[in-house]
């Protein structure tokens, strides 16, 4: 068989999965390839639909596609654990008559493709060249076989398969990332003659409002008032599975705009070890109070607890009244300045040439 000869040339007997994107050899009804270097001839030790390609020592198991299903959790469900019912529709094959489409005994064999689904056609394109055409037969459309209207199954209409809705339950796991992979295996549409796929569950992981997950850490941020920063907090932070953190900050701890703390076993569980956790990474920002929050006075008087100001360092011989005042102001970083250059009317000169000054 040419198909089986092509077969070979891609494979070696140690190969154990390939994944097609597209039918490699005309319209072979397979996706992925399944390699059994040493499988025995006896019929009773090959697993199902296994086809024969080379002696008695290799052998492939045909299989359907894969279906692929994106779900949609919380960072609760990836900290607690979950369990989420998925419907989906897959193809199965009509109990009725077995996956072949009618009575049993009337099928026959395509005589325009002999069964193999693809017709080869040959061109010629100059003495000496001739360019081998394949294309889907177009008398079983590329089926291999031919069924009467009388004949057909009444339950599929000799479509050898039914649409069928099936309830998954999915377990995630405590731990488990962004983007991870749960697979059902042989739950993909099943087709006569092939193995059935996988049916591949990908996680998509829902933005919290307050933890960003990295790795098995958690991280939030803290906004502190400035007396809460030099004076020491407690601030209640809520967990992922309702329990509540006080975070504490004792007073004479200072804590500065950018810092970075962390509590220890308060992170995300590490997936098939939920008993070990990460950590919760807290990043703190400090709020200043409002301008003029205290008379004069009064901050003349809170001036008195701080650290002493540093001494202005002045240049020797440096004057009073060389001194320039430069006053603050709110500085906008947001918006471009744009600078217009405006000429004046003595200076331009319509003739384009350049003008001399004469004395």
């Amino acid at each position: 068989d040419p198909h089986e000869n092509t077969i070979l040339k891609f494979f070696f007997c140690y190969l154990r999965k390939w994944e097609f994107k597209q039918h490699i050899c005309g319209s072979l009804p397979f996706t992925a390839i399944e390699v059994y270097p040493t499988m025995t001839t006896s019929a009773a030790e090959k697993p199902g639909n296994v086809k024969k390609v080379y002696s008695k020592s290799l052998w492939l198991l045909y299989t359907g596609k894969n279906v692929v299903h994106q779900l949609t959790v919380s960072l609760e469900d990836l900290y607690n654990g979950a369990t989420r019912k998925l419907a989906v529709q897959k193809n199965v094959i009509c109990d009725k008559c077995e996956g072949r489409g009618g009575r049993k005994g009337v099928i026959e064999v395509c005589p325009l493709c002999r069964g193999v689904g693809v017709q080869v056609r040959l061109h010629h394109l100059a003495p000496g060249m001739v360019q081998q055409i394949s294309t889907v037969c177009s008398g079983c459309q590329g089926q291999g076989q031919r069924l009467g209207h009388r004949d057909r199954c009444k339950t599929c209409a000799g479509r050898k398969i039914l649409r069928q809705k099936k309830i998954l339950d999915v377990h995630i796991n405590k731990g488990m990332k962004d983007g991870q992979k749960i697979v059902f295996h042989g739950e993909g549409d099943q087709e006569p003659g092939l193995e059935p796929g996988d049916i591949i569950i990908v996680l998509d992981q829902r933005a919290h409002p307050v933890f960003t997950r990295q790795a098995e850490d958690l991280i939030m941020n803290m906004e502190l008032q400035l007396v809460e920063s030099l004076c020491g907090f407690q601030k209640p932070v809520k967990t992922l599975d309702n329990r509540t953190l006080l975070i504490t900050s004792h007073p004479g701890e200072l804590i500065r705009p950018g810092d970075k703390k962390c509590v220890l076993n308060e992170g995300m569980p590490m997936h098939r070890r939920p008993f070990e956790k990460g950590k919760l990474i807290i990043l703190f920002s400090v709020v200043f109070p409002e301008e003029s929050f205290l008379p004069l006075n009064k901050l003349k008087e809170l001036e008195r607890y701080l650290p002493e100001k540093q001494a202005n360092i002045e240049p020797d011989g440096m004057d009073d009244d060389l001194y320039i005042y430069a006053d603050l102001e709110d500085c906008d970083l947001t918006h471009e300045r744009h600078h217009y250059h405006y000429i004046e009317e003595e200076d331009f000169n319509p003739s384009g040439g350049v003008q001399c000054q004469t004395s």
